[in-house]
């Protein structure tokens, strides 16, 4: 499995938020902080917001911040969110049936199988238990 940089930036954005509590980032400063195209970390955060993970702030001081406890956002959850479009082969891809292989081939449910299983394994683990315990104190403070 590869999770794409779409998901990669939301996971990102997930646990640095997480590590700072309550404060309200922007995506320009969530950008910054990971050296990535502001343009796309706003479309992350769009995405994350749209899935409940996070929650916009309005104004001059606005940005966004987790809506939720780090503790009940599972990982899994977070990257079926953001990897929904993501087909792992072309064979899973809706309406896709060239294969000159079916209908013997077997590796289909193998890999879906497999790509479960990931999940599952994810599902595991929360945006709280990416953070280690003393390491939100050493993020360094974010220039605003």
């Amino acid at each position: 499995m590869k999770l794409t940089t779409f998901t990669d930036f939301g996971l990102r954005a997930l646990i640095l938020l997480a590590s700072r509590k309550d404060e309200v980032l922007s995506a320009a400063a969530i950008a910054d902080y990971f050296s990535v195209s502001r343009h796309h970390m706003a479309k992350v955060l769009q995405e994350l917001a749209a899935s409940g993970y996070v929650e916009g702030i309005r104004g001059a001081q606005g940005g966004v911040r987790l809506a939720k406890d780090p503790r009940d956002i599972r990982v899994g959850d977070v990257v079926r969110s953001l990897d929904k479009e993501q087909a792992l082969v072309d064979c899973f891809r809706d309406g896709w049936n060239d294969c000159a292989l079916l209908p013997r081939c077997r590796l289909k449910g193998m890999l879906a199988n497999a790509q479960q299983g990931f999940l599952r394994e994810l599902d595991r683990f929360t945006i709280s238990d990416c953070l280690e315990k003393t390491e939100a104190a050493s993020i360094p403070k974010l220039a605003e």
